[in-house]
């Protein structure tokens, strides 16, 4: 994505190594998708198989993500202010900063969920866990597509993450109603409100997953 010059040998150098900036910083908020991918299966891992091992890992990655997100940022505004980049790379550069905020966000929402495995723990497993579980798999999927799409830089790809989430958006008004519609279990209400939390969290990792991905398609096109 990055223009080649054709200027003296002291531009080229400068491009140059503007290049190699722009890079290790595709290279960071690709580090940061992969732990905010692994945090999501970490996630599906407490509340479905209620192994609550990985809890505080969770914790620990979610500072990681923290960290990637506050050093890329500061990474990208300094390049923008010492390097005077050009159109097109002003567009790379400021949609990477919109989307490791959506990372970020993905991996909030995960820490949530682990959180919720936690509180959820003591309750046996409701009937309608495996339609939530099936929706955590389709977010998980989104999320890997547009981690795909970044790292090949595909813009297709990128708006095929807009349309899986149809079927995320599907899950989410079906079980929405499904919890709307139960009996509190053993007089509390307090599951039937955390899967509803659960539920929720699960609707914005998808809608993060789509604006990476449709971020991804305006480095590419410049079309919105």
């Amino acid at each position: 994505m990055l223009i080649q010059s054709t200027s003296s040998p002291e531009t080229k150098t400068i491009r140059t190594q503007f290049e190699r900036q722009v890079q290790g910083i595709q290279s960071d908020v690709l580090r940061m998708g992969a732990l905010v991918e692994q945090s999501c299966r970490f996630a599906h891992t407490a509340l479905f198989d209620r192994d609550l091992s990985v809890v505080d890992i969770l914790s620990k990655q979610d500072k990681q993500i923290d960290q990637y997100y506050r050093q890329i940022e500061v990474k990208c505004l300094e390049l923008i202010a010492l390097q005077s980049p050009v159109a097109s790379d002003l567009r790379l550069i400021g949609a990477l900063m919109q989307l490791i905020r959506d990372l970020e966000r993905i991996g909030d929402y995960a820490e949530d969920i682990g959180e919720v495995a936690v509180q959820l723990f003591p309750y046996p497993a409701a009937s309608y866990m495996s339609d939530i579980e099936h929706m955590s798999e389709l977010c998980q999927g989104m999320l890997a597509l547009s981690l795909s799409a970044l790292t090949q830089l595909d813009a297709e790809v990128g708006l095929q993450v807009k349309v899986e989430d149809d079927a995320v958006d599907d899950c989410y008004d079906h079980l929405y109603k499904l919890l709307a519609s139960q009996s509190a279990p053993q007089g509390s209400m307090e599951p039937l409100l955390l899967s509803m939390l659960v539920i929720r969290s699960l609707e914005r990792m998808a809608d993060h997953a789509t604006n990476i991905g449709q971020r991804v398609a305006f480095v590419v096109t410049g079309r919105r």
